[in-house]
């Protein structure tokens, strides 16, 4: 479960990270958000997607790499909601219902990783 849970995560970074960073502009004028903040976010997806990429095919799953992936997740969830009460950025409706409905997903898939890695040490147990 825990390797099919991080490929997952791992590919949700680059599909959305390439599409954040090659089609910011559209993207952004559909959500109602800034353009530069839009395209950093794809940026800043890529090379997370690529180390969760690298840990969902290595053999063994490095346990302090796991547990730093679902905090990452864990925390990228918490701020997307908190982003939406600081007025630093003013999406539309569109832009809201996005931006939970990944919140939820991120903080979904951060779950799934801890219930894979709970599982995975009960078999090493």
């Amino acid at each position: 479960m825990l390797t099919r849970v991080l490929k997952f995560d791992a590919l949700l970074c680059a599909v959305f990270g390439v599409l954040l960073a090659v089609a910011a502009g559209p993207v952004a004028d559909l959500f109602g958000l800034p353009v530069p903040f839009v395209r950093w976010t794809g940026i800043i997806l890529l090379p997370l997607g690529a180390f969760i990429g690298f840990v969902a095919t290595r053999p063994q799953h490095p346990r302090g790499a796991v547990w730093t992936i679902v905090a990452l997740n864990a925390l990228w969830a918490v701020d997307s909601v908190v982003l939406l009460f600081t007025g630093w950025i003013d999406p539309n409706v569109f832009g809201v219902v996005f931006i939970v409905a990944q919140a939820l997903l991120v903080a979904a898939v951060a779950e799934m990783q801890v219930i894979g890695l709970r599982r995975v040490n009960r078999v090493l147990a």
